[in-house]
């Protein structure tokens, strides 16, 4: 469900696009309430721990998944033409942008990571090896539920091509660790970095 409240509140969008700034504020807040709400559905997939050695692991390739966001923008093909999101463009007083910069930041960094973890590699992960997907282990691996969680995961994004290499990393991780815990963390490093280095060098097409 917070999965598919995210979709269905960032559709209107492209309609819209005067009211981007806040479908994403209310987006946020409304999944990272559901989130909250169902945490103790999911407390499972998440608090098994691993290893200081696995955080670093995990920090790792969130960076590593970071670089190849980046560097090959101008050669892998692409789906669609996004506008990207630049919190100026709207005009706003400076203390509002800079809240919307922080709620871009804590959507992009801790929202969307538990979500989307949750909905693919949680969920789908183990639904495509058995409907009843509470009886698969997180982690288990097949070929067909890693191939399947891979591409849609890489089709999901305007960056297929690196959608699909970070869908192989986080999941590779999910197999590992047998806990979403480092796989959220690796997606959080990641869309943090993307964030960080946006409101740097201004390519505003990578948010």
């Amino acid at each position: 469900m917070p999965f598919i409240l995210f979709l269905l509140l960032t559709a209107p969008v492209k309609y819209f696009p005067i009211y981007v700034p806040y479908f994403y504020i209310a987006k946020t807040i409304l999944v990272a309430y559901l989130l909250w709400h169902w945490r103790h559905a999911y407390s499972a997939d998440i608090f098994p721990r691993i290893k200081p050695a696995e955080y670093l692991l995990s920090i790792a390739a969130g960076l590593v998944v970071l670089i190849l966001w980046i560097t090959p923008e101008d050669i892998l093909p692409k789906i669609g033409a996004p506008s990207g999101f630049n919190p100026y463009s709207f005009q706003w007083p400076a203390a509002a942008t800079v809240g919307l910069i922080a709620f871009r930041l804590a959507g992009a960094a801790i929202v969307v990571p538990i979500m989307e973890e949750l909905f693919w590699r949680s969920f789908i992960m183990r639904y495509a090896i058995n409907p009843d997907f509470r009886k698969v282990p997180l982690g288990t691996f097949s070929l067909f539920s890693f191939a399947a969680v891979v591409i849609l995961f890489g089709l999901e994004h305007y960056r297929v091509i690196q959608g699909i290499l970070a869908g192989i990393i986080y999941t590779l991780l999910v197999i590992r660790h047998k806990s979403l815990r480092g796989c959220i963390l690796a997606h959080g490093v990641t869309n943090l970095g993307l964030g960080i280095y946006v409101l740097f060098t201004g390519k505003w097409l990578f948010w």
